[in-house]
């Protein structure tokens, strides 16, 4: 079913452009159609703002339920910003006051870029607590995504992420180890999953924590867990949000990094992208690059739509598949009022029908 254009962020235009299914709200308003409304706290940098915008907005578009899908973007102070990206936040992005104050169904929270090991040295750290602290106990459930995971690992259940010995970055294959759980229900049980990052939560940390790890794999580790009770907190440590070219752009950012100075190292190439004849073009780039640095010369761009073409996306069908699910289980909360079956660990007199109704 639709997302709704409630307002005019530039995200509903671009997503319209590409074919996707997006409702007008003055229509919607004469649609007898159940709604749920989902918030996306966006942490990203102003670079990848915008995008993360767009790839999250998808998959919830996507999902196969009979809801119609408000979503409402929100950011957290203290996060730096530019000029234009305080601009856009401010005419497009809700506050989180007014968000708790309307409710939500269901609640998103991004990554973030991050200087230094401690988490709860960032500048995000208290006001991000306030927002799992408030979601948990007023909103059905919260989906994490990588960061945001490590951080919620960290301050509700006492486990610090751990520094990998290099980048953990490509395409990496996954296991369904627990098959019997909704949210992965007619998933493959085998399936790729983007993964981006320098530390990590290992699967052992979210087993003491008591949390249910439902896909790993053996070279990426846990890629999607929920909280012990089994809903209230899902949590991915991959992206499977991705878009096809998010990990390529990813590597012509680090080319360019090297080129202006700022890494000592040409970046290596993230695992299981390129096949043997983009990496060949790339190889070769690379040559033509180093030899215009060594004599003062401007770098070439590097072929960006070549090795775009040559890209295959392993990941997008699963990714639609747990989000579809688990639109489906918040959809069965809020709008049917039942206890989902699998919930362990819950009080009973919780109804988790917890939003205030707009």
């Amino acid at each position: 079913m639709p997302i709704v254009a409630h307002n005019d962020l530039p995200t509903f235009a671009r997503l319209r452009a590409e074919g996707q299914n997006i409702l007008e709200s003055d229509r919607a308003l004469h649609q007898d159609i159940r709604e749920l409304h989902i918030g996306l706290l966006n942490m990203m940098p102003d670079a990848a703002l915008a995008a993360t915008e767009r790839q999250f907005f998808r998959l919830v578009g996507q999902s196969n339920q009979i809801a119609q899908f408000y979503v409402h973007p929100f950011s957290l102070p203290g996060l730096p910003r530019s000029a234009k990206a305080r601009a856009h936040l401010e005419r497009y992005y809700e506050s989180f006051e007014q968000v708790r104050e309307q409710g939500l169904d269901a609640l998103i929270i991004t990554g973030a870029n991050v200087t230094g090991r401690d988490l709860s040295a960032q500048p995000f750290w208290h006001p991000l607590i306030e927002v799992v602290d408030w979601a948990f106990e007023n909103v059905t459930s919260t989906l994490c995504s990588c960061l945001a995971t490590h951080a919620v690992m960290q301050f509700r259940y006492g486990q610090e992420r751990r520094p990998l010995p290099a980048k953990r970055w490509g395409v990496y294959a996954h296991r369904v180890v627990q098959r019997d759980h909704p949210l992965v229900s007619s998933v493959n049980t085998l399936f790729d999953v983007p993964h981006s990052r320098f530390n990590e939560i290992a699967p052992e940390q979210f087993r003491a924590a008591g949390a249910r790890v439902l896909v790993e794999s053996e070279r990426a580790g846990v890629h999607l867990a929920v909280s012990p009770d089994g809903f209230r907190l899902v949590m991915f440590q991959g992206h499977p949000e991705y878009d096809i070219v998010s990990l390529l752009k990813e590597y012509k950012r680090e080319v360019r990094r090297f080129a202006a100075g700022e890494r000592p190292d040409y970046p290596p190439f993230p695992d299981n992208i390129f096949n043997p004849k983009s990496r060949a073009v790339l190889e070769e780039f690379r040559t033509l690059l180093e030899h215009d640095l060594d004599r003062g010369r401007e770098p070439p761009e590097l072929p960006e739509a070549r090795i775009a073409a040559a890209l295959d996306n392993t990941w997008r069908d699963s990714a639609e598949g747990v989000v579809g699910n688990w639109m489906g289980l918040v959809y069965r909360v809020t709008h049917n009022d039942r206890r989902i079956p699998f919930m362990q660990g819950v009080d009973p007199n919780d109804p988790l029908r917890l939003r205030v109704p707009r």
